[in-house]
């Protein structure tokens, strides 16, 4: 059965989502390092001018990392939840996760680089 659309339901379903944002951005090292890192590369991109399509990437990689962090939490609280002692199979699926979030941000990485990476040599060489 379908559940009939309801603004009120998709009002929370939103509050709850944005609570999920700010428990991984207020509860995660990790993700205060990201949201620093999407501070200095929106500025950067304002300060340089960067094109649409820049932009796009910029935009496509800090959501990516973020993503990736917000699953790796999830998988994280979960896996504690199931299993609160310590486990080598739970173990090894955190680590993958983290392995994931660090995969995203070495992509991220290699985004600002080319797109960044010139601008600032140039500005080291004037």
């Amino acid at each position: 059965m379908t559940e009939r659309f309801s603004i009120r339901k998709l009002a929370s379903s939103f509050r709850h989502a944005w609570d999920g944002v700010a428990a991984v951005a207020l509860g995660q090292h990790n993700a205060r390092i990201h949201l620093a890192a999407a501070a200095a590369a929106v500025a950067a991109g304002v300060a340089f001018r960067i094109s649409g399509v820049e932009w796009c990437l910029v935009v496509l990689a800090v959501a990516a990392v973020w993503s990736a962090e917000a699953m790796n939490t999830a998988l994280e609280a979960l896996a504690d939840a199931v299993a609160p002692d310590p486990s080598p199979a739970v173990g090894h699926a955190k680590d993958i996760a983290a392995g994931a979030v660090l995969l995203t941000a070495l992509g991220a990485a290699v985004v600002g680089t080319i797109v960044f990476g010139p601008r600032l040599l140039h500005l080291a060489s004037a």
